[in-house]
């Protein structure tokens, strides 16, 4: 049995991204599958000649109540395109044959595939289609409806499934390599659970790695059990063993991946670099030092049942409760100063070290957060301008 093929090398990988070479890959693909020219590597040579516009040319397409007019409408308002549905056209457009259609409607009828083809046909010629491109919703239904738009010259750059209650996959333009950063309490590994909930990417919490390790008695666990067990910070060069043989698991050169607690300081990040693990979006956590405070200082966890308790969120439901709470040594004032002193102290190398990184105000609604994080995480980076010599 073949080994299963494992994705690009990481420095590939990144040099593809980077590059576009991803989309212009998908896009070549795309119009080979349309045109099925007979010398297709002339065809590509063409293709890649052209200067293709820009404008959209979509479909929007699913079963009833999947969202689809809500795609849409944002897809048009984003890219400031001309929506079509078969709404627009048999009551707010006024063409050649749309009385024609109409008619049909009138009697119950269905309307024939070919007239809808040429009622589309006609829309799209118009100026404003041509020069701001378009957004046909709900149509094609059907594979005839399809070859009727593709023997009519109408040939989308990109179909949009909607579905109802179906797992979402990231739709980054790469596979996600995200890293958090950010002092004690500013929300890191909530984002990173949201984030690997809802796109499959994995989630790695380096000092998680690390106690996982020790627990699983590797042999890079026992190297750093002492280190824990007396409460000493672990070795780079051990840290680093650990978590580039994580990274390098399949499934986080596949489905991707999102890591906080690592790099804490511009040496570990040009480590982490150097082996080839550059992430391709971060995100900075700007909290406040009094909302830290707040947040981490009040904490407390019933030794009982494991419950975790905020004496100002989320406190203990019965005096009882309140009564047996503990709290955990690393979140007492002093603690919590120490490890935030550090942070800062290392946090403006690291900042310029990723100067394309994104910042997030952590002192909001976690889902408003989250929602800034997406956003980020799923369009593309702007580009870098050629520096001239």
């Amino acid at each position: 049995m073949d080994a299963p093929a494992r994705p690009w090398p990481l420095p590939l990988g990144t040099y593809a991204e980077e590059r576009e070479v991803f989309r212009l890959f998908q896009n070549m693909l795309e119009e080979l599958l349309i045109h099925k020219p007979d010398d297709p590597i002339q065809f590509m040579i063409d293709h890649l000649k052209q200067n293709n516009d820009d404008a959209p040319r979509i479909c929007v397409l699913g079963p009833p109540a999947s969202g689809k007019t809500t795609v849409a409408m944002w897809l048009c308002k984003h890219f400031d395109a001309i929506r079509i549905s078969q709404e627009t056209l048999l009551f707010k457009e006024v063409l050649a044959l749309t009385e024609e259609a109409k008619a049909y409607k009138e009697r119950k009828q269905k309307i024939p595939n070919a007239l809808w083809a040429n009622l589309i046909q006609e829309r799209l010629s118009n100026v404003d289609c041509i020069k701001q491109g378009w957004i046909l919703e709900g149509f094609p239904e059907n594979q005839e409806q399809a070859w009727m738009l593709q023997s009519s010259g109408i040939i989308p750059r990109h179909v949009v499934l909607t579905y109802v209650q179906t797992r979402q996959r990231s739709s980054a333009p790469f596979t996600p390599r995200i890293l958090f950063c950010g002092p004690p309490g500013s929300g890191k590994s909530l984002q990173a659970a949201l984030i690997a909930q809802k796109y499959d990417v994995v989630k790695i919490c380096c000092g998680q790695l690390l106690k996982e390790a020790v627990a699983e008695k590797t042999k890079l666990g026992e190297l750093i059990k002492p280190y824990i067990d007396n409460g000493y910070p672990v070795p780079d060069n051990l840290v680093m063993k650990i978590l580039a043989e994580r990274l390098n698991a399949l499934d986080c050169m596949t489905n991707g991946w999102v890591l906080y607690g690592f790099p804490r300081d511009i040496e570990q990040g040009e480590q982490l670099q150097k082996s080839h693990f550059i992430p391709n979006r971060v995100f900075f956590f700007n909290l406040s030092y009094e909302s830290i405070m707040e947040r981490l200082s009040q904490r407390r966890i019933d030794p009982v049942t494991g419950e975790r308790y905020h004496t100002t969120f989320r406190p203990a439901p019965t005096p009882e409760i309140q009564a047996r709470l503990r709290q955990n040594p690393r979140d007492k004032e002093e603690n919590i100063e120490n490890r935030v002193e550090t942070y800062y102290r290392n946090v403006k190398e690291l900042e310029d070290f990723y100067e394309d990184a994104f910042h997030v105000n952590a002192d909001q609604d976690p889902h408003v957060v989250f929602e800034f994080i997406e956003s980020c995480i799923i369009k593309p980076l702007p580009c870098k301008k050629l520096k001239s010599f």
